[in-house]
Formats: C-alpha cells, sequence, structure tokens
C-alpha cells in the first residue's frame, strides 16, 4: 500500500495481508516535504524503503507485524525476531532460551523501550532486575503495527539510552466493528479483542489476555523448574477532534517461578534445582498521551506509572525450607511526566522538551554470600559474608531536557541533525550538576546518487545507575553507593547506503562505542556489565564506578521487503566488546560472540501457502572458569560454583547455530 500526498514524502507499507475475516487498520504519519516550484526538475530517488530520518541517519532497522508474525522460530516473540537484525545478539551462550538484547557488544540494561511515546520498562516475563532479560516477551503481537530499533544516533528526546532505543508503535482499534483473534500455541493460550466505544467511531479498545501453560509441558518433560504467567494488554484511544488525540495504555504482568523434584534425578536437573531461587513478579505500567497538532508540527505529553514488585527466596538446595540463603522483597514504583514539541518551518526540523520522574525504591535484602567455614579443629578458615538490610533510599526526582535541530541543504541532498541532553537527579553527589551529564550528538547525511547514500554521526550518552545499585546498604542500612556516576558512552558510527529498488535495501556500517564511569563491583573487581543474563539481581551490592569499556565492529544488511512473492533478510556483524576490571586491564565482555549472522527467507505461493526459512549463527562467548576450591567449599550452601574471577572470560563457548523451518496455509471464508 502506498501513501502519497503533495507536500509530503511518499510512504509504503509492505507484506499487508488482507483477509476476509478481521480488518487491518493503520495509521501513518508522513514526512513534510519542502517543494520549490520555479521550475521543475525530473530526478530519481529511490528512499522508499529507508527507514531511518534526518535525526537518526543509521543504524536504524523497522520490523512489521507480519514479519514479527511469520518469523520461523519467533513464536509470536518480538524479542526473539529482533535477533534476526545486524548487530543484534541474544545472550552470551548464544543458544540461551531468555530474550537479552545485545547491542553491539553492550549489556542487556543498555537499552530503552517506548510503547506509543511511553516509556515501558518491563518488557520480559520473569525480567531480571537491574537488567532487561527474560525468557518470554510481554507485548502482545496482535497490538504491534511496527518495531523501529535505534542502535545508535539516538535522537535526544530519550534518555537512558546507551545501546539502542525501541519504539514500538501500536495500533488502534477496528472504528467499523468488533472483531478479534485467539491464539494457541505451544506454549500459552491468548485472546485479543478490538473495536468502537462510541457511535460516532472517535473512541477505539483495543484489549488483550494471555495464559502461559509451560509448567505443564515442563512437568511433562520431567524438567524442574515450573514457570508460569499471566499478561495484559490495553489501548484505548480518543479522537477528541480532528487535531487532538487522547490515548491511554496498559500493560501487565504476573509471573511465578516455582520448583519440582523431578522424577528421574540427574546431575544437570540437580543443578538446576539448587542454583536457580524461587521468583514471584508482577509488574504493570499505565500511561495516558495527548498529542496535538499546531501550526507547523505537533506536541505530545505523556504521564505515565510503573510499578515492578520482585519477591526472590533461595533456600538451602531449594529443599530446606527452614534455611534461607537469599530472600529479597524489592519495589521500583516510576511516575514520569514527559513533554515533546515537534516543528517544522522553513525546511528546518526542530524539537525540544523536558521530563521529570519521581521514583521510589524499596528493598528488603538478606543475602548469604558465603557461609563461615571451619576447620576439623573448629578453627574459622573462611569468615561469612552476608548482607542484611532494608534500603533507606525511598524516594529520588530525576528530570532532563533536550533540544534537536536539523535541515538539508545544497538541494535536499546534504542533511544535518544536531541535539544536545542533559539529564539529572536528587541523589547522587553529582547528580545536580547539568554539566556533568551534558550528551551532544551530530549526524550527517548526503545522497551521493539516487540510490547510494553516506552516513555519519557522534554522539555522546548517559545511564543512570539501576535502582538496585543506587539502593543498596550495607549492614547497618548506610547508602554506599551515592557517589555513583552516570554511565557513558560514546558513539562513532559511519556507513553507506544502497538502494537500488524501491524494495531492496542494503546497509553497511562501521561503529565504535566508548564506555566511561562502568560500575565495578567492590566485592568481585569486575564490571557488572559482565553480568545481567540469569534470574538473580543485578547490582545489588556496593559499586565503584571507575570502570571502562569499548566495542568495535562492521556490519552488513540486505532486505528485500515483499512486493511479488519473496522476502528476507541478511545480516552480519564482526565485533569486539571488552571491559575492564578494578585492574584498568581490557578483557573479552560476556558478550563478545564476535560474528552474529542471520538469515530469514520468505515465498509465497499461490493458494495462500507460504514457506519460512531462518538460520542464525554466533561464535562462541567467553565464559569464566570456575575456582574448584572454593566451589567445593561453598556449593552445599550456595548451589552454585565459585567462578574465578582472576580468570573472568578466559574461556569462550563452543559457536551456536540454530534452523528454522515455517509452513503456513491461511483459509479465507466467504463468511467471516
Amino acid at each position: 500500500i502506498q501513501i502519497s500526498y503533495l507536500g509530503f514524502k511518499t510512504f509504503t507499507l509492505y507484506n499487508v495481508v488482507v483477509s476476509s475475516g478481521n480488518e487491518n487498520t493503520f495509521t501513518i504519519e508522513l514526512e513534510e516535504e519542502i517543494s520549490t516550484l520555479s521550475e521543475v526538475v525530473v530526478k530519481g530517488t529511490n528512499r522508499t524503503v529507508k527507514a531511518a530520518s534526518i535525526e537518526t541517519p543509521l543504524s536504524i532497522q523497522r520490523v512489521t507485524t507480519e514479519e514479527i508474525r511469520s518469523n520461523p522460530g519467533g513464536n509470536f516473540d518480538i524479542s526473539k525476531v529482533i535477533q534476526t537484525l545486524p548487530g543484534v545478539g541474544g545472550g552470551a551462550g548464544g543458544g540461551s532460551f531468555r530474550n537479552d538484547i545485545i547491542i553491539r557488544g553492550g549489556a542487556p540494561n543498555e537499552n530503552v523501550f517506548y510503547l506509543d511515546g511511553i516509556e515501558v520498562p518491563v518488557i520480559n516475563h520473569f525480567q531480571t532486575q537491574g537488567s532487561s532479560g527474560g525468557p518470554q516477551g510481554m507485548l502482545n503481537v496482535s497490538f504491534i503495527e511496527d518495531v523501529k530499533l535505534s542502535s545508535s544516533a539516538f535522537d535526544a528526546r530519550y534518555d537512558n539510552a546507551i545501546s539502542s532505543v525501541f519504539q514500538f508503535k501500536q495500533k488502534n482499534g477496528n472504528p467499523n466493528r468488533f472483531q478479534g483473534n485467539i491464539r494457541l500455541s505451544a506454549s500459552e493460550l491468548a485472546t485479543t479483542l478490538e473495536g468502537p466505544l462510541s457511535n460516532n467511531r472517535q473512541t477505539t479498545f483495543l484489549v488483550s489476555a494471555r495464559r502461559s501453560y509451560l509448567q505443564l509441558l515442563f512437568q511433562a518433560i520431567d524438567l524442574p523448574i515450573r514457570p508460569n504467567y499471566w499478561d495484559f494488554q490495553t489501548k484505548i484511544q480518543h479522537q477528541l477532534n480532528k487535531k487532538t488525540t487522547l490515548t491511554f495504555l496498559g500493560i501487565g504482568a504476573i509471573d511465578e517461578f516455582s520448583f519440582a523434584a523431578p522424577k528421574e534425578s540427574s546431575p544437570e536437573k540437580s543443578y538446576i534445582l539448587n542454583s536457580s531461587p524461587i521468583i514471584n513478579q508482577w509488574n504493570y505500567t499505565t500511561g495516558i498521551a495527548l498529542k496535538k497538532s499546531i501550526a507547523h508540527g505537533y506536541y505530545d505529553i505523556a504521564l505515565s506509572r510503573t510499578h515492578f514488585a520482585n519477591d526472590i527466596i533461595k533456600y538451602k538446595d531449594n529443599t530446606l525450607k527452614d534455611i534461607t540463603n537469599l530472600s529479597v522483597e524489592s519495589a521500583e514504583i516510576e511516575n514520569k511526566l514527559r513533554l515533546n514539541v515537534n516543528k517544522s518551518l522553513n525546511g528546518w526540523k526542530i524539537a525540544y522538551g523536558a521530563s521529570v520522574q519521581l521514583a521510589d525504591y524499596s528493598s528488603q535484602t538478606f543475602s548469604v554470600i558465603r557461609e563461615e567455614i571451619k576447620d576439623a579443629n573448629g578453627i574459622t578458615v573462611q569468615p561469612p559474608v552476608l548482607f542484611n538490610f532494608d534500603s533507606p533510599l525511598g524516594s529520588i526526582v530525576k528530570y532532563g531536557a533536550y533540544t534537536q535541530i536539523g535541515k538539508r541543504f545544497a538541494g535536499e541532498r546534504l542533511g544535518i541533525s544536531a541535539g544536545v541532553r542533559t539529564d539529572m537527579n536528587s541523589f547522587t553527589t553529582t547528580g545536580d550538576n547539568p554539566l556533568k551529564t551534558l550528551a551532544p550528538r551530530i549526524s550527517f547525511t548526503y545522497t551521493l546518487t539516487d540510490k547510494w547514500v553516506a552516513n555519519a554521526s557522534i554522539g555522546r550518552y548517559y545511564k543512570l545507575a539501576p535502582y538496585t545499585i543506587l539502593g543498596f546498604a550495607d549492614n547497618n542500612n548506610r547508602l554506599v553507593n551515592k557517589n555513583a556516576a552516570y554511565l557513558s558512552s560514546n558513539h562513532y558510527v559511519s556507513g553507506l547506503e544502497y538502494i537500488p529498488s524501491e524494495d531492496i535495501r542494503f546497509t553497511l556500517e562501521g561503529f565504535y562505542k566508548q564506555y566511561g564511569n562502568v560500575p565495578i563491583s567492590v566485592r568481585n573487581g569486575i564490571s557488572l556489565s559482565n553480568l545481567g543474563a540469569d534470574f538473580n539481581i543485578l547490582g545489588n551490592e556496593a559499586v565503584t564506578t571507575n570502570g571502562k569499556g569499548k566495542a568495535y565492529g562492521v556490519e552488513f544488511f540486505a532486505q528485500k521487503k515483499l512486493t511479488d512473492r519473496v522476502f528476507g533478510i541478511l545480516s552480519y556483524t564482526w565485533y569486539h566488546s571488552l571491559y575492564s576490571g578494578n585492574n584498568g586491564i581490557f578483557v573479552p565482555s560476556s558478550w563478545d560472540n564476535r560474528h552474529l549472522l542471520s538469515a530469514t527467507f520468505g515465498y509465497k505461493f499461490k493458494r495462500n501457502w507460504e514457506l519460512g526459512l531462518k538460520f542464525r549463527y554466533q561464535g562462541g562467548a567467553p565464559y569464566t572458569p570456575f575456582d574448584e576450591t572454593l566451589s567445593r567449599l561453598n556449593y552445599i550452601s550456595q548451589g552454585v560454583g565459585t567462578p574465578d574471577y582472576s580468570k573472568i572470560n578466559s574461556l569462550r563457548l563452543s559457536s551456536f547455530n540454530s534452523s528454522d523451518i515455517r509452513i503456513d496455509k491461511k483459509w479465507n471464508y466467504k463468511k467471516n
């Protein structure tokens, strides 16, 4: 479907499936185009499949809802589909079942997620607190119109983005009639309904609920873990008038993670049973957004609230219910208000805005890091190490402001966009100094020919430490991480883009990321950016923020959009990711897979048959060997081995690859 209007750039929708059942609804925002009619110039330009903008001219990709639905092996999980894009890894081990999104060698907590302009911190079930991954995504694919991933050159409106920004655009409910779908898969049952809420069709709704039955499957195959979850999602939109739209959205989940003794024991099952904690989580994000068209632009105001509750308990070998090694009851609450103004004046694109957040954090923590060990004579050879505190952090205020300006010159061939952002908070020692987080960025795009484009960007970005770090206290309930600085990252990116036709796109990019103020564990002396891909809590410890890191590489991307019968994506990334510990020596990070290759192919046959193929390859990830002596001493109490951090990431796993095949057949009926 191609949408065009005088004074605006043409936009094309690909892979739109039309059926006799539910109607499709799309909301299209066209970009203004300056036209001069003093003379008529005819020139070719194939920009239809370009995903970028003048603010973010490179390192950006889009995935539509149909591409998510039809992705082989994706299981309707948006986070898993994203892993087919260039520079995106799927966890340290490659074959991990978790949705730890690793962007160009960065840690999984360096990404931010926006749903219709409202930040959603939690998008996975059983999320690792202080990080972002989990085994299953929460977002319902039936709500999503498209997903936009920016892995560099972020617009200045986004705070806390170090590695990427995900923008999930939801569709609107059908204004004409009630409709819905029920999806039954190997692991869950989901129901989605939509339709009008008023006779004048000015108010629409979307609502869904999903229930898993993974615990039944894991019981059938005799695994000791029993994951169980619900999630809910809704969107209500009301058209106040032709220029003003009011949107309410909500998303939430209930997660329960328990254990049961397997019928047949094995070393692997015993290790899973002994090492994993019992997890009970619930979370929600609700928000209301007002968007109004004004002269030469629009503004939007968004007010949202997120509540994430996380209860973790681990008994000694998960069978002795009277001996607890880990007990954490914590909650994170964020209330956010954002204002963005966007204007186009005489070819200039101007954006500015501000945000303020009131956050509240609580945590009651009891954690046995290491039990006391005595020799045969009763003399202590290893003193106990434990934490027992009730975090006094309470409420903090975070606030920031930005501006971004851009314009095309030289007959629209050269585009320049520059922006600056600063963020502050009321807790950390230097948090009230706007110069400490002054984050400038500038991007260039130049159209070499009607098919070739050169792009480049330089930018600095900052991220506040997670609440688990800010709220950590010692056994005297004294907050010890008040000196934590904002994590910083400088990005240097350049690339070429080739668009030979309206449905084919090639990109080649080189990137270099330089990290500063990286949190370092006082206890272990390692970078916390090497952690976050498990079911424990990241950052619940004393840190110093004097670590460093770097990641660099090159990535290739080729995309064929569906215009007839064939569509596909090919991406390859080579990169090197390193972090330093308290000794200042750079070593490979836990995400240093070096090679990421992904190929997805689809073909639509006659009579609504469709074939999908996918191949993924990740190089072996580094890992840290166990300290055998300490592991023997601590295993009974901890249930896990003790890593030898003096040899951090000195070994490497074997490479990982997977192949998926999918066959679809659609039937259309005369009655729907």
